[in-house]
């Protein structure tokens, strides 16, 4: 009996550890496909009216003076990542709740932590960007021209929608995962630790790293204000009563490919915008 019982204790803590590194790459996989596709509309959208910029790792550098800006390329320039995102963040919402959820795999969990990531980088970017009065901030404050007030509106108004969708994301995110030991209720503290908190911490840290020393405030903001969605996410997770899986799940294992990708992905980030990527 106790050798039975330490095998099991052994297995749900290799299965835990082994969830927690596939959470934790596909957590960075999702951010870095959504900042690019932040990064990119912003470019894109900018060098379509002419403004010439240097793309870098954690920002994008415009090369013309405030007194050259006019009013619809700031609403232009700083809303298409935004935009870009809310489209994301929709369509991953979508597809993992109409397609993915019922299926076996680590793919619908990525589909979730791309919509996540896409939210967050609408949602904590407003707010972040009315602290470090930077990205979107700019549109409020200079197309209704009163100051600081529209911004401060947003940003709340942005909290409070991020914390409830967070909240709402929860029985979402326990359909993400396919280990039945872990799904378990009396295991649910374990899955909530080792796949939103750790995940979050690990990610933010190597993020941190791979960007230094371009990183941006505003962009460690938005690092901290991922907890406006996964607290409550967190918090309706421990009482949310769902604890089923799909009917053939797959086998807890490494993900290695995915390793392999995350591994190259942030080696070429780092490679390639480090010393800054020219446009106009």
């Amino acid at each position: 009996m106790e050798l039975n019982l330490s095998s099991a204790t052994k297995s749900t803590s290799e299965k835990t550890v082994i969830t927690a590194v596939n959470s934790t790459l596909l957590f960075l996989l999702a951010y870095l496909l959504v900042h690019g596709v932040f990064q990119l509309a912003t470019v894109y959208t900018a060098a379509d009216l002419d403004i010439p910029g240097v793309l870098h790792l954690s920002r994008v550098e415009f090369l013309i003076t405030d007194q050259q800006w006019w009013r619809e390329a700031v609403l232009a320039v700083f809303g298409a990542g935004p935009l870009a995102c809310t489209v994301v963040s929709i369509a991953a919402a979508l597809w993992f709740w109409k397609r993915q959820r019922q299926q076996r795999g680590l793919f619908k969990l990525f589909l979730f932590w791309v919509s996540v990531h896409a939210c967050n980088l609408v949602l904590g970017g407003t707010i972040a960007g009315t602290l470090t009065q930077s990205g979107f901030y700019y549109i409020p404050t200079y197309i209704l021209l009163l100051g600081n007030t529209p911004s401060v509106l947003l940003s709340l108004l942005s909290g409070i929608l991020a914390i409830a969708l967070g909240y709402f994301a929860a029985i979402g995110f326990l359909q993400c995962h396919d280990s039945k030991t872990l799904m378990r209720f009396d295991n649910r503290s374990k899955l909530i630790v080792f796949n939103i908190v750790v995940p979050w911490l690990v990610s933010s840290a190597v993020l941190t790293l791979l960007k230094w020393p371009d990183i941006t405030m505003h962009e460690l903001l938005t690092y901290a204000t991922l907890s406006l969605l996964l607290g409550p996410m967190a918090i309706a997770s421990t009482t949310e009563i769902f604890s089923t899986t799909v009917v053939q799940p797959q086998k807890t294992q490494l993900a290695l490919g995915v390793a392999v990708v995350a591994v190259v992905v942030l080696i070429a980030w780092r490679l390639v915008l480090s010393p800054g990527v020219a446009f106009r």
